[in-house]
């Protein structure tokens, strides 16, 4: 699975939307890239919506945020490291995780909780891996849990007032807990994403 062992020693990740000039100054929503950063700036993935044609195009226009989706982790060197898709659903949404040749490594489920947000994650087979807990109102830090303790959290975090509210862009950091494999920790990325697009992408 390429450029996965740098999940294996990295501490904490930076994901940082990038938004291009078009989308800044219209309402016009491009693809979704971003750039996933080592704790010392370096780059550790390129992530990027892959997929074109009308069907796609009307897809993001008009379902938005709740629209299905492909996308693609790339290492620095341009290799597939992972491959995550989101199938359409009618309520709660989920995101299905594959390596670079096409083997499951598990899977996300949005799940109905009273005053919360609530994501279980599962394995290949099926099994839960661990559970992703965050607030209802103001949903900027989630927690991801394993047999109720704590060993992770997906932060969103503010690039800057004026940056933040004239681009749209969001920056998210991503922390591991040591005794994570590096499978966990590629679906705890991966669940960063669908995040991304449940909370934050539509939310003007």
């Amino acid at each position: 699975m390429s450029n996965l062992p740098v999940l294996a020693r990295a501490p904490s990740l930076v994901v940082r939307q990038q938004k291009e000039m078009l989308e800044v100054f219209t309402d016009f929503e491009t693809k979704n890239r971003y750039l996933v950063e080592m704790p010392d700036g370096s780059p550790a993935f390129y992530a990027a919506e892959v997929g074109s044609g009308a069907g796609e195009f009307f897809s993001r226009a008009f379902l938005k945020n709740s629209r299905p989706f492909s996308m693609q982790l790339l290492d620095p060197h341009g290799n597939v490291s992972l491959m995550l898709r989101r199938p359409w659903t009618w309520f709660f949404s989920e995101l299905h995780v594959t390596d670079a040749g096409g083997q499951p490594l598990g899977s996300i489920h949005q799940k109905f909780k009273f005053f919360g947000r609530l994501f279980h994650v599962t394995d290949a087979n099926g099994q839960p891996v661990a559970e992703i807990q965050g607030p209802f109102f103001r949903p900027w830090t989630f927690h991801v849990m394993v047999q109720g303790q704590e060993v992770g959290q997906i932060s969103k975090q503010w690039s800057g007032l004026l940056k933040e509210a004239f681009t749209d862009a969001d920056t998210f950091g991503v922390q591991f807990g040591p005794a994570m494999t590096p499978h966990h920790r590629a679906l705890i990325l991966a669940a960063t994403f669908l995040i991304d697009f449940l909370y934050f992408e539509d939310r003007e």
